[in-house]
């Protein structure tokens, strides 16, 4: 037995068992997030996950570990659902808004608006993980729109950072709407859908002010 073999076999490996806990915690904790905010117990989430507490610190020593691999997580569904919307356009390019509709449909069901309040000054927002998929999800989403464009089924004055501020503000429990709206999610895909109408070519009006872009996100984020 060479040493390379060896030393191989001796390199300690995740357990199947091991990564699917780990899958477990990150969905439960980006439910518990969207449910109860930021700041549920762990011990919540351990349960939620059907794990115990010392898995969960096994995997993730501190909570803002977690929060940063549950915005990785979502970021990535978001990205995947966009690219998935793209690959359906190139098959079929008449079918543009359509995938567009689709994948906004999808992509509020992430409750990104909700997971919002995750983001403390304890995540660093250029760390290279979150910057990476922040460009993932901006450019699938900006080739998307492009597609819809370039079809002529997409007003023009649209940027891509008015469709990623509606699926925030759409996602987004409004303040004191426990006491008011008891069943705030059941009006978000109807809400969406007349967004998504007033995007589609021709434009029935003139919007004020400039499309938004992603830039102007970053310099309100600042």
């Amino acid at each position: 037995m060479s040493t390379a073999t060896a030393t191989q076999r001796s390199a300690p490996r995740p357990r199947a068992d091991a990564l699917r806990n780990r899958e477990r915690i990150v969905a439960a904790a980006r439910e518990m997030f969207v449910q109860h905010g930021p700041d549920v117990p762990l011990d919540e989430i351990a349960r939620r996950a059907g794990v115990g507490n010392a898995t969960v610190y096994r995997h993730f020593p501190d909570r803002g570990e977690l929060v940063h691999h549950v915005l990785l997580f979502v970021t990535d569904r978001v990205s995947l659902l966009a690219e998935e919307a793209i690959a359906a356009v190139d098959a079929d390019p008449d079918s543009a808004f359509e995938a567009l509709r689709g994948f906004a449909h999808a992509a509020v069901d992430e409750r990104i608006g909700a997971l919002c309040p995750i983001v403390s000054e304890a995540l660093d927002p250029e760390h290279p993980e979150l910057h990476a998929a922040r460009m993932r999800v901006e450019g699938a989403v900006q080739g998307l729109m492009d597609r819809a464009a370039a079809a002529g089924q997409l007003r023009s004055d649209i940027g891509v950072a008015d469709v990623m501020i509606a699926l925030s503000q759409l996602t987004r429990p409004l303040p004191g709407s426990s006491g008011c709206l008891l069943d705030f999610d059941r009006f978000v895909h109807r809400h969406l859908q007349l967004f998504l109408d007033g995007l589609m070519a021709p434009a029935r009006s003139r919007l004020p002010g400039h499309p938004a872009t992603l830039e102007d996100l970053r310099q309100k984020a600042n």
